[in-house]
């Protein structure tokens, strides 16, 4: 049994394509005690997607009310097209119940939340390769040519910033990734 310790914020960061949804839905299921925050964003839905359960699905306007209001702990816009955030008060809310959180957000976002909160704990997932994270972009199927080639751009420039992380964990296998966070995180 493990002693008692104050419940931390874990960060995990990383260019798109890396695979932090797929790890953060993993860790979820393996370790349900963990929080997740719900983020917001201004984007569309994607096929499948759940309003409140995917993301908090908001127009614009009521996204800058958030961010002028304080209410979000990090907001970014991200691509260059739509804003994304985290509410603080689900954050506190899962600490101040004993609960470690899960913030599986941008490296803009995750600047923020280690300015907000010194004490949380930065993982940065980084793929094998770029040559691997170009064929999972691609491969994902979930946005045009002209998004991928966005995306990849951002990629490049996030990728320079794991030096900024607390801790780098590569994500060649998930079942590995995620044994290596467990352990990590001390889950």
């Amino acid at each position: 049994m493990r002693s008692p310790r104050q419940p931390l914020v874990w960060i995990i960061s990383g260019p798109s394509g890396v695979g932090k949804g797929t790890v953060c839905a993993k860790l979820r299921e393996l370790r349900p005690d963990i929080h997740i925050p719900v983020s917001l964003t201004t984007r569309q839905p994607r096929t499948g997607e759940i309003d409140g359960v995917s993301y908090h699905f908001v127009p614009e306007h009521r996204f800058r009310k958030m961010v002028v209001s304080g209410e979000l702990l990090e907001h970014a816009v991200v691509h260059g097209r739509y804003s994304y955030g985290t509410p603080r008060r689900d954050v506190a809310d899962a600490i101040a119940s004993g609960r470690d959180v899960l913030l599986e957000i941008d490296i803009q976002g995750a600047r923020q939340v280690k300015q907000n909160l010194p004490e949380a704990k930065l993982v940065f997932i980084a793929p094998p390769s770029w040559e691997e994270l170009v064929r999972r972009l691609e491969g994902r199927g979930t946005e045009d040519a002209s998004q991928v080639k966005l995306r990849l751009a951002t990629a490049r420039v996030e990728l320079e910033a794991q030096e900024e992380a607390d801790f780098v964990v590569v994500n060649d296998r998930l079942e590995d990734t995620v044994q290596a966070l467990i352990v990590l995180m001390g889950l």
